[in-house]
């Protein structure tokens, strides 16, 4: 790599996490200049999390452009190593690392609860489509090259370690992002050594492991991971700002047929997302749906503009900790926040998520177990162990799904001199901030 069939022409990108980034290959080039990569220069790569970190305003194309620089290096780690590595798939790896973000949709992960379609099908779609000029790149390449690069993104594909390469625990796509993440959100404990675990990394009996000598890198980086989710992912005020865009959209879905469209395509998502079509989808993203945030601030519907106004003007809801076991307090709450005149359907709002920091098997000491987990290559006993009977840390989060629940309401309802204290007496125990 390159191979005969590459170009001698470099391309270069200047890139503040991996320095620079190299193309060499002109299936990656003519891949990155098709109008559905360049998209993804106007989708943000956390979403709404910049009103939190002012700095995390990157986009989907620099993280796409990463996973295929971290799978380039670490395939050329392979071939300095001579690792048993199927190198007649390098390409087929680096495409799909670079392509596997093509159908995020606007505001990365906030607008799939209102699509009801994970970007995944998104990228599929786009990948097989003949009328895209991804897939016309594709098509070049070889017949069913495109379906290939669709089978490894949607973890069909017969060759394990390419889609681990792709998607998996130690994967490129999570080495690029949390790097990329912590570096642009200035959150410091989100970084961690990529170049030490690339030369760690090895292929062994179809899987992607680490050798033993590399246990407290890896380490380092899953609880990168974890400070992560709990710091930027999970921050309680970027939250708040999906909330409010989702509400929005609901909104805007319940009076649509009324409601002036300054896209024609978002009429379709709001409508049916059946009857949207790839063409529409591709044509909303972040500036679009910005746009009509902005338009519709002057809504005549109440609700609508004046969630947009507060979206636009960062004027987000409070929130409190949600304890399950008081179910009842949320509709009580509800009522106290009708009595102010606001709908709870859209200023009374439960939002849960959560993660598995690390998922892993629970057996015996081997070559098999739960697809997911991590893997040590002991040099010494010739035999592949489960990373987390190794680490006391690793074992800690290992398999601990983290939930996240709270209840976000207007700043207004919360302040109030009467319903506001009666609120939190209801959420008690709890935390207001």
């Amino acid at each position: 790599m390159p191979s005969a069939s590459m170009s001698e022409d470099e391309k270069v990108f200047k890139d503040p996490v991996h320095g620079y980034i190299y193309v060499h290959d002109p299936v990656i080039w003519a891949l990155i200049n098709t109008k559905e990569v360049q998209r993804l220069r106007r989708i943000r790569q956390l979403g709404t999390a910049s009103v939190t970190y002012p700095g995390g305003d990157h986009t989907r194309f620099s993280h796409s452009l990463g996973v295929y620089e971290v799978i380039r290096q670490i395939l050329l780690a392979f071939e300095r190593n001579n690792y048993a590595w199927p190198h007649h798939l390098d390409r087929l790896a680096m495409v799909s690392g670079l392509l596997h973000d093509v159908g995020h949709a606007a505001y990365s992960h906030a607008l799939e609860p209102v699509i009801g379609m994970r970007h995944e099908r998104w990228s599929e779609r786009i990948i097989l489509d003949p009328t895209t000029e991804v897939h016309q790149v594709l098509n070049e390449v070889y017949p069913g090259f495109a379906q290939h690069v669709a089978d490894v993104i949607g973890k069909r594909y017969p060759n394990p370690l390419v889609v681990s390469l792709v998607s998996g625990q130690l994967d490129a796509d999570r080495l690029d992002y949390l790097m990329r993440d912590s570096i642009f959100t200035g959150v410091d404990y989100g970084k961690f050594d990529l170049a030490r675990i690339i030369r760690v990394m090895l292929p062994k009996e179809d899987k992607i492991v680490v050798r033993k000598s590399g246990l407290h890198t890896v380490e380092a980086y899953l609880l990168a991971r974890y400070f992560m989710y709990w710091q930027v992912y999970f921050h309680p005020v970027n939250r708040s700002a999906e909330v409010i865009l989702r509400m929005i959209l609901e909104r805007a879905k319940l009076i649509h047929e009324s409601l002036f469209m300054p896209h024609p395509a978002l009429r379709r998502l709001l409508r049916e997302q059946s009857e949207m079509s790839l063409e529409d989808y591709l044509a909303i993203d972040d500036n679009v749906l910005t746009n009509a945030f902005n338009v519709w601030s002057s809504a005549t519907d109440v609700v609508l503009s004046d969630l947009c106004r507060r979206w636009m003007g960062r004027h987000l809801f409070k929130y409190l900790e949600y304890p399950t076991s008081n179910l009842k307090a949320v509709f009580d709450i509800g009522q106290d926040v009708a009595s102010l005149g606001f709908d709870p359907q859209y200023y009374c709002v439960v939002d849960e998520t959560g993660t598995v920091y690390y998922d892993y098997y629970v057996g015996g000491e081997g070559t098999s177990g739960k697809e997911g987990a991590l893997f040590l290559w002991d040099d010494e006993k010739a035999q592949l162990i489960e990373m987390s009977r190794l680490s006391k840390p690793i074992s800690a989060i290992a398999r601990e799904r983290q939930m996240v629940r709270r209840l976000y309401l207007p700043e207004e309802v919360l302040s109030h001199p009467i319903i506001g204290p009666r609120i939190v007496q209801r959420m008690a125990p709890s935390d207001v901030r």
